[in-house]
């Protein structure tokens, strides 16, 4: 499950880039919506989105590549709550389902004040993903499981977004104790930036792999979109391979 930033390095180029990893062997996309204030991703990730907002992606721009995209591919939208609060709940989740987007991510909702978003997913036919973190207690982990739509995004560390060394030692026990407490697969994300890595994720027990910064760091470091496209097409391919 590849991550895309909606509008980097512009509208049209971020659908491109999309369809790459379509065509790269993606199962899924997770459409990043640029935020000012975006408190669970790296560097890499924090500049794509600065650079999209001041490119003049809005939300209803990177929708519109959404639903281009989902016509290959399932999509799955990444938003900071604010954005969605803008809003309201139920016309943000009745968007998603109007652009055939099948799940949403918000990283900054916290369990006990889901239930009203969650509610207008259900009914938009939306599933809502619900984050675990290493340090979520077992407790708290069931009951986000019980509530869990979709898959859960297991979070592999502690901090923000962004490629890591080293990280095997400790997938086994994280994806572990998310599978214990969750009826949906589990998928597991943050730092993983290589296809052995992917591959250890699997090994792990992880039902999917979600990989971001890596690719969003391509497309930066491209000259050009036609290159980013090549690139990320590569990049998603080999992990696809690793996987498969």
């Amino acid at each position: 499950m590849p991550y895309l930033m909606g509008g980097f390095p512009d509208l049209d180029g971020s659908r491109r880039i999309g369809e790459a990893y379509a065509d790269g062997g993606a199962d899924l996309v997770e459409l990043g919506v640029p935020f000012s204030d975006p408190l669970a991703d790296g560097p890499v990730i924090q500049a794509a989105g600065t650079a999209a907002l001041r490119a003049g992606a809005t939300t209803a721009g990177v929708l519109e590549v959404g639903r281009a995209l989902a016509a290959r591919v399932p999509v799955v939208a990444m938003v900071y709550v604010n954005v969605l609060l803008a809003r309201g709940a139920e016309r943000f989740a009745d968007d998603l389902a109007a652009h055939a987007i099948s799940g949403l991510i918000v990283p900054d909702l916290p369990l006990e004040e889901s239930d009203a978003v969650r509610a207008a997913c259900d009914a938009a036919g939306v599933a809502l993903v619900p984050l675990v973190a290493p340090a979520t207690p077992d407790e708290r982990l069931a009951r986000i499981g019980a509530k869990a739509r979709g898959f859960v995004y297991t979070v592999s560390l502690l901090g923000t977004t962004g490629e890591r060394v080293a990280l095997a030692e400790a997938f086994a026990a994280v994806v572990a104790r998310a599978k214990a407490h969750a009826p949906v697969p589990v998928a597991l994300g943050f730092g993983i930036g290589t296809p052995d890595q992917a591959r250890q994720a699997a090994d792990a027990g992880a039902d999917g792999v979600i990989v971001g910064s890596r690719l969003v760091r391509a497309v930066a470091e491209a000259a050009s979109t036609d290159a980013a496209v090549a690139t990320v097409h590569e990049l998603v391919a080999g992990f696809a391979g690793a996987l498969r």
